[in-house]
Formats: structure tokens, sequence, C-alpha cells
């Protein structure tokens, strides 16, 4: 059965593997419409693509902050769902045109400003910043104010379908529907045991990995956010297929959607390995002032210093041939079933080489495509399809874990596994 087309915005490291996966699924992605800014990088993968995919793909050139343009789009191609893999920056221009165009909406992280300095942002900000008391940059409060639009217009937005988040949350609903009667304790761990063999390089868009990785820290605790300053709290974790790591506390968006969305819940942390060169060149970098995002001058034209130093570092998706080594990315579990405490343990693990052979991916881009793709796939299908906006663990958990382990995320549950102090 020839389901129907899909638009896909954006075509870096992440959007790579989504395409080349829905593509491989021509009986519900029968079109996929590639579209970015550089539209040269969608041609290059409409012609690696060609004759070995039965999907028709096409291209176009779009500026994904431009809703005027984004809409246009939108009603020439006439997708059934738009799944968004452009900048976090761009979000809410991308729902905007869903919504003119009553058309569903998938992306795979939240809403993020690139003018931090902007003042109406700022107020907004402040005053979140105030009332909820943590300072991350990114929140789901400005693409969940979209909810009452999205019902009225019949259309469905679904967020944050990658990794994490999107897998962990689904691994927290499954969790819950079948471990456990309630879930009091939930830790997230992102373990990235790839080795890419530069000094210093990061494993997605530099510009967003940066600005996460040094910010302060935060987790979810008694129904009130505690936070804490960047890489403050170490733990270390001995990772199955990895082995022992280091990991920082850091905030994730998930942690605010859980919090919400898994009743009784008493304290989410979010956890992700780093190695010391990493900390050592991030903190280099953060000292003489390259991570800054506002403007400053230079030999008379303005610039951002970590949109300079993205430039300098080698691009994400060009890091797969040179990767070796796995990822291992779960949550720990302890909550009580039939009265008794008890803990497990949900986790993947992916081999960087194995996703290059398959995609020409590292295994970053390829944790977070697949779930892009089958988030898009279950929308699309009908399978998580109602009116409103909606973060991945408010739907049912079973079709997409079962998607998981058949589009090449196998996972694994250990009961009682070593907790995290």
């Amino acid at each position: 059965m020839k389901m129907g087309k899909i638009l896909i915005i954006g075509c870096g490291g992440v959007a790579a593997v989504a395409i080349q996966k829905c593509a491989k699924k021509a009986d519900v992605f029968s079109e996929i419409c590639i579209a970015s800014r550089t539209v040269s990088k969608c041609d290059a993968l409409k012609e690696k693509l060609a004759g070995t995919v039965e999907a028709k793909i096409t291209t176009a050139r779009v500026d994904a902050d431009n809703v005027e343009e984004l809409t246009a789009l939108i009603k020439k191609e006439q997708p059934r769902v738009v799944l968004n893999l452009a900048l976090p920056y761009q979000d809410l221009t991308v729902m905007e045109a869903c919504l003119a165009c009553g058309v569903d909406y998938v992306d795979t992280a939240n809403y993020e400003a690139e003018d931090t300095e902007d003042p109406a942002w700022r107020e907004i900000y402040e005053r979140r910043c105030r009332e909820q008391g943590f300072t991350a940059y990114f929140d789901y409060s400005w693409q969940w104010a979209y909810r009452e639009r999205f019902e009225k217009a019949g259309i469905t937005a679904l967020l944050g379908s990658g990794f994490d988040p999107g897998v962990t949350s689904v691994f927290s609903a499954y969790a819950l529907k079948h471990y456990f009667d309630e879930i009091h304790y939930i830790d997230i761990m992102d373990c990235n045991g790839g080795d890419h063999g530069y000094p210093f390089a990061t494993n997605f868009n530099p510009e967003i990995n940066l600005r996460e990785v040094s910010a302060n820290g935060s987790y979810w605790e008694n129904g009130r956010w505690v936070e804490t300053k960047p890489m403050e709290i170490k733990r270390e974790y001995d990772f199955a297929q990895v082995g022992r790591k280091d990991m920082y506390l850091l905030h994730h968006e998930e942690i605010e959607s859980l919090a919400k969305n898994i009743p009784g819940v008493k304290r989410i942390r979010f956890f992700m390995t780093f190695g010391q060169s990493y900390l050592t060149h991030m903190k280099c970098l953060e000292n003489v002032g390259m991570l800054r995002t506002d403007p400053v001058m230079f030999q008379g034209r303005e610039i951002v210093p970590i949109q300079f130093l993205k430039a300098l570092l080698p691009d994400p998706a060009s890091l797969g041939p040179r990767t070796v080594g796995k990822t291992n990315i779960g949550c720990i579990f302890t909550g009580v079933k039939d009265g008794k405490e008890k803990s497990v343990y949900i986790y993947n693990v992916c081999d960087h080489q194995e996703c290059y052979r398959e995609l020409g991916s590292q295994a970053i881009s390829y944790t977070t495509g697949v779930p892009a793709m089958i988030g898009a796939m279950l929308v699309m299908e009908g399978v998580w399809k109602k009116p409103g906006v909606f973060n991945v663990e408010e739907f049912d958990p079973d079709p997409y874990m079962e998607a998981l382990n058949e589009y090449g995320l196998p996972w694994v549950v250990e009961e009682n596994p070593v907790l995290v102090e």
C-alpha cells in the first residue's frame, strides 16, 4: 500500500540517516521531498540513493527561518507529515507553517532561541528562570503553547522523537506500562564510547552541543528543579560493551516532559559521558570566549564566536568513517510493582562502524535519525495520531519499541542493575 509523501527539512548528519531509513520504507513513505537552505546537500543524497530505493525523492531549497517560504513549500508539495530536522532555533517557524497548511509535525529537539539577547525573549526567559528554577536556554513551554491551536486544526505535533529526548522517554512509558505500578526514580545515561581520532570534535551540531554541555546542570526532585554548576556532579558507571566511564549531570529536555507525564516520579536525572580531553578543550574555548553566542565586531563586521568555531571544527557528518567503538544509551528505573520495590535498566548499544557500513554515518546521528523516522512513520500510519501537541511518552510505547528492534536499535531489559548513587 502506498501511504504518502513526507517533507523532511534539513540535510545534516541526522537527516541523512532519517532520509535513508524513510526511503527504504516505501510502503509508508512513497514520496520524500528533502528541503534545506543548501539544496546541493539534498541533491547529493538524492543522487546517492538513485536506483537503490523505491521511494520517489525530490529536493527543494527553503529557508527554515521564513514561515512564508515554508508555507509555500508545504502547499506545493502537499506532504502528509513534515519531519523537522533543521536547527532547534527553527522549530516554531516550521510549526507555524504546518498550522497554516494543516499538516502533521514531527521533530527531535525542543525549541531554543538563537538570539538569547533579544529583549522580548529575554523577558520571558528570565521570568521562567524565576518561576521554574532552571536556567537552560531551551524548554518545552514555547512548543507546548501551540497545543490548543493544533487541537483546533485537527493535526498532530509529535515533539522530541530522537534518542534523548525520544527513545529514553519511550523507554520510560514502556517501563511504566510493563514493569511498574509507579516509577519513583529515573536515571537517563548517555554513554558514547566512540573514538574519532581528532583532538576535539563534537558528535552533532557544535553550536547546540557546546551550548548544552557548558551550561548549568539541573535535575528534578520532589516536584522542583535543583540546579548545579556545569559538570559539578560526576559519577562513574560500567556500561555494557563499552566499559567504565565518567559521566556528568546535565540539564536535558526530556526531564521536563517526563516530570509532567510520569505520575508519582520523585527524581529524574540525566548523565552524559565525556573524556578529559573533550572537557579540557571545551573549558579552554569557553575561557577565551569562543563559546559566546552574542555577536562581536571583528575587522569591521559582526561575527558570532560559536558560529565561527563551528566552521573550524570537523563536520559531525564527516566523522562516520573514522569513528570506532560503541554507544550505550538508556534509563535505570526504580519504583514499585505489586507493593515491592524493584529496578529495571532498559538500554540500547549501537556500534559506530556498523552504522557507517549501513548508512555512512556514525552512531550519534544513527541513534537520532532512526527514531525520527519511526516517529514520522507512526504519525503517518495513524498509530500515533490525535489532535494537539504531544511528547513521545504520551502515546502507547509498544509499536515504537517494536520498530526500534526492527529498524536497527534493538534494546535490552536488565532487571536489578547496578544503581547510580
